[in-house]
């Protein structure tokens, strides 16, 4: 790797209603972020495949527009293209150094109810 490689990480928050999308750089500092209702969809189109996949194309150009070439990239909910947008941000001549899937898993579930007293 090349010495002046800047270095970032991607942020990529999918839900069941929207998919955000987080550029940062090493620090944690926000430089951009884009998502499905900033792109002008609405309703349940935000939540398509096809949207996460423009976003990931925008946020790749957002990272190449701040000189930024190699990135981590964390990965929290329950997306519908996972691969398909590593895929794209690798194609768009970014290097992925890492991935980490950063989605809460409860260890113990919820509190049982109290037993019913007569």
């Amino acid at each position: 790797m090349n010495f002046f490689n800047k270095f970032g990480i991607i942020y990529i928050s999918s839900s069941f209603n929207n998919t955000i999308s987080t550029l940062t750089n090493k620090y944690g500092d926000t430089i951009a972020w884009v998502s499905a209702g900033s792109l002008g969809y609405k309703g349940p189109k935000k939540s398509t495949s096809v949207v996460s996949q423009l976003i990931s194309e925008k946020i790749s150009f957002l990272a190449l527009k701040n000189n930024i070439n190699v990135v981590d990239v964390f990965v929290k909910g329950i997306s519908v293209g996972k691969e398909i947008t590593f895929r794209i941000i690798n194609n768009c001549g970014i290097y992925i150094r890492s991935i980490t899937d950063i989605t809460p898993i409860p260890h113990n579930g919820c509190r049982k109810k109290k037993k019913r007293r007569v």
